[in-house]
């Protein structure tokens, strides 16, 4: 499965996601796993290379990939379990590339009106690249959500925006939680902190959703 965390607006959380649902794979299902990096920042290659440095964690392949990625990636799915996708925050090749052999595209929003008005073009991307990918599955999912009680109207009404472009929105979603950048400082994940934490329950609620939904359409298409 060739799993793509990307979208238009950086600072969404993509490299936090993609390294969070790696360490599920890995960790809780015992899969192989290969994030392959195609963001110019590196976030997740420095991550790796913090995780490396300690043998008491579960090993994850990372590779840096950059421009027409394609036949890299198809080649790389035929000896991983998952190959997850980190795009950085922009259109670029990388990301139309991913998103042509992408099983499944996951693309963090916050709660906000700058990562909300990306909407629109990531819907015009996905469907460009459905066109040479048909198998694609697409997924809106809400971050760094405030934990306010008072602003719950908020990611509501982020889930409703994203929703209107006619693309999936998990019900799975993330708060801001510090438990996410300490983890990451360490090359490791919120699952591996605290497994049985609020941040560990998100990710596995996002990564069980994603699963299900891959599932239930198998299972209608044959």
């Amino acid at each position: 499965m060739i799993l793509l965390v990307g979208g238009e607006k950086g600072g969404s959380g993509k490299s936090c996601l993609a390294q969070n649902i790696a360490v599920y794979f890995a960790h809780e299902n015992q899969a192989s796993v290969l994030i392959a990096d195609c963001d110019p920042q590196r976030t997740t290659s420095d991550w790796i290379h913090a995780r490396n440095n300690n043998p008491a964690l579960t090993p994850i392949n990372c590779i840096q990939l950059y421009g027409k990625i394609r036949n890299d990636l198809l080649s790389l799915n035929e000896h991983y379990d998952y190959v997850i996708v980190d795009c950085g925050g922009q259109d670029n090749l990388a990301l139309r590339a991913s998103m042509s052999v992408a099983d499944h595209v996951l693309i963090p929003m916050r709660p906000k009106r700058r990562d909300l008005k990306t909407a629109p073009h990531m819907e015009d991307m996905l469907s460009t690249c459905k066109m040479v990918n048909p198998k694609m599955i697409a997924s809106f999912v809400i971050t760094q959500c405030p934990s306010l009680p008072n602003q719950a109207g908020r990611i509501l009404e982020a889930k409703e925006v994203c929703a209107s472009f006619g693309i999936n929105v998990l019900d799975a979603i993330t708060y801001a939680r510090n438990v996410y950048d300490d983890s990451e400082e360490k090359g490791m994940s919120a699952l591996e902190v605290d497994k049985d934490g609020k941040a560990a329950n998100e990710i596995r609620a996002i990564a069980k959703e994603m699963m299900a939904i891959k599932q239930e359409l198998s299972y209608e298409f044959g």
